[in-house]
């Protein structure tokens, strides 16, 4: 592919836009921030554009859950990685983000709020629709650049990734470059035989993925743990009870029929955990009570897909095997990740959340490629076209011309 980087723009004195991805684990306790990893990342891009004046925007959880809060948090600790004041506007195209944008002065940096707060960024368009947007429209001739370095969000073409780069000329930040040259090293040494691990409870971009993923032979096993297993047990009657997901009944139907295409591919948890009295229990799915939750997969799983996964050639895995933040259901999840750490094979780990499980238990190092992008690299590795890539291609075709 052929993209441009910041290096190919003259950015001195001029005003960019940034679309990063600050998304961030929630403590369900706190409400505070559990991680700092993606705003670490997001730090580098900014550092290398102390020429310019810098506005960025990301957006932070999903409308009606418990992580969809304000990026003000988010402004205090980037301040502090950056070591200089970000300002921070509650704002995103009104009155006031068009006077903090235009009144910049170099090397300033502004950060608006949580896009997901305006209703175009929870819909995807195509790019010359996303450019006619409200938002888009509102601010694209305050910025002279346009720069994408949110691959994390690369497979959403919201407003913010294929609007502004549809009109203003545009490149990608470092992480993104970073990433894409890392993976195709990573992808080019990839050998078989394949395992994928899915977990965590981002189920639409899990249940795109796989067939994917199995038909370009990027996955000759799939072990499946989190809110996917669910999904599976439900297809096959195990849970009786509703998930209460978007579109159920559709993707449990579209689990019914891969599990008939692929029946000698897909593992599912031999027993699972659940809580009782405030204790960690471990029964078969077959004993699980009327609405009680699964929260881990139990040990029985774990050794079972740890011999899997060490019989690999090439691992990757998304999403945690249970509610890794819950004291007592983090046993899957670092036991699945001590398996990949232990593996002669290539070992990829995907999303903020594992990333954070790395961290926390140790074991970062003993993986050859760890990425805060989950459902975007879990579409990429299954070979899907991602909008942001399509966009930065798309500006520095423009630019050859």
């Amino acid at each position: 592919m052929k993209l441009l980087a910041i290096d190919d723009l003259n950015l001195e004195d001029e005003t960019v836009f940034v679309r990063v991805d600050l998304n961030t684990p929630i403590d369900p306790n706190t409400g505070g921030l559990m991680e700092k990893e993606r705003i670490k990342e997001a730090a580098v891009t900014i550092r290398d554009l102390d020429c310019a004046k810098v506005v960025l925007a990301s957006h932070q959880g999903r409308v009606g859950r418990p992580d969809y809060i304000s990026l003000e948090p988010h402004a205090t600790i980037l301040s502090d990685i950056l070591g200089k004041e970000v300002k921070f506007t509650e704002d995103i195209f009104g009155p006031t983000a068009r006077w903090e944008i235009a009144n910049l002065k170099k090397g300033e940096v502004l950060l608006l709020d949580n896009l997901r707060f305006i209703a175009e960024e929870n819909k995807e368009f195509k790019p010359e629709q996303a450019a006619k947007t409200v938002f888009v429209q509102r601010l694209y001739k305050l910025f002279n650049a346009c720069i994408l370095d949110a691959f994390p969000t690369a497979h959403r073409a919201h407003p913010s990734i294929v609007g502004f780069s549809y009109i203003l000329p545009t490149c990608g930040g470092r992480l993104v470059v970073k990433e894409l040259k890392a993976l195709n090293r990573v992808t080019t040494a990839a050998k078989g035989p394949f395992i994928t691990a899915l977990g965590g409870s981002k189920v639409t971009d899990r249940m795109e993925a796989i067939e994917a993923l199995i038909n370009n032979n990027r996955a000759d096993k799939v072990l499946l743990s989190g809110l996917i297993a669910n999904i599976f047990f439900k297809a096959m009657d195990k849970i009786k009870y509703k998930l209460g997901i978007s579109g159920e009944d559709e993707i449990i139907e579209k689990a019914r029929s891969l599990l008939a295409m692929y029946p000698q591919t897909f593992e599912l948890p031999q027993d699972v955990a659940v809580e009782r009295s405030g204790e960690r229990v471990e029964i078969s799915v077959n004993e699980l009570g009327k609405d009680e939750v699964i929260l881990d997969i139990g040990s029985k799983t774990i050794d079972s897909y740890s011999r899997v996964i060490r019989s690999g050639g090439t691992i990757f895995m998304s999403g945690p095997a249970g509610v890794f933040e819950k004291s007592g259901f983090e046993v899957g999840t670092e036991g699945l990740l001590r398996a990949m750490a232990s593996s002669l094979g290539t070992t990829i780990v995907s999303g903020g959340h594992l990333t954070t499980a790395l961290q926390k238990f140790g074991i970062k190092e003993w993986i050859d490629y760890a990425s805060t992008a989950g459902g975007a690299l879990v579409l990429y590795l299954a070979g899907k076209r991602l909008p942001l890539i399509d966009a930065l291609e798309r500006a520095a075709e423009r630019v050859e011309k």
